[in-house]
């Protein structure tokens, strides 16, 4: 149980009603992404209020009413998921910051300077966001919000989508454990089986995730694998 020197209010207003419950704020942050803790780590009090620092609680039936439940922990979460949770600055600084990263991170992985065909640094692309000053949403998942970002980013840092074919053989000693993780990394194209169980296809992928496809092809085959670039 998290004591109430530490605990913030985490907020859903719905019916025309607030609701809210006292919470661990490192906590509701791991519950905002989709991680499954404990409740009572979580909460101060097992209570849903209609003002936290006045103390007054709604009725379990209006908590019904609106939650379809008496389930608490679903309650809590639902609250946390689909509502505010009050963070402090330094909170909300870090978790921008990380989810810049990883916005970031995405971006040179999936696009090149279209001049160069070369991905551009993840540094760079951060400086390029916060002189755009381009919006990132720290609860939103980083891949949705790649695309509106590249665009903010494009005034000033030329940036393109391009795709690539790659033609790959997996050695037959390798086909079970390397054709799976292969075949998901982007869109396959084509593939055709040998006589000696070894595998052969062509597969289209983001064209700065080339070395990223290269270092898993050689990780599953232990070198063994073959890759090399077509041209379109």
């Amino acid at each position: 149980m998290v004591s109430t020197d530490k605990a913030v209010v985490a907020r859903l207003e719905s019916h025309g009603k607030k609701f809210e419950v006292l919470v661990d704020p490192d906590l509701a942050v791991r519950v905002k992404k989709g991680d499954d803790v404990d409740v009572r780590a979580l909460v101060v009090y097992e209570a849903v209020y209609e003002d936290a620092k006045k103390g007054t609680r709604h009725t379990d039936e209006d908590v019904r009413k609106v939650f379809g439940t008496g389930d608490f922990r679903d309650i809590v979460y639902h609250i946390i998921r689909k509502g505010e949770v009050q963070l402090t600055t330094e909170q909300r600084r870090k978790m921008r910051e990380a989810k810049v990263l990883e916005v970031a991170t995405l971006i040179a992985r999936r696009a090149v300077d279209p001049k160069t065909k070369i991905p551009h640094p993840s540094q760079r692309i951060i400086n390029a966001i916060e002189q755009v000053h381009v919006n990132v949403n720290e609860y939103e998942p980083a891949a949705v919000q790649v695309e509106r970002v590249i665009d903010a980013l494009r005034p000033v840092l030329p940036l393109s989508i391009e795709q690539m074919d790659i033609q790959v053989l997996i050695p037959a000693a390798h086909v079970g454990k390397a054709y799976g993780r292969v075949h998901d990394f982007g869109h396959l194209k084509k593939e055709e089986w040998k006589a000696d169980g070894s595998w052969v296809g062509i597969i289209e992928i983001p064209a700065g995730m080339q070395g990223d496809f290269y270092s898993l092809l050689n990780g599953l085959t232990h070198g063994e694998g073959e890759a090399k670039p077509l041209t379109k």
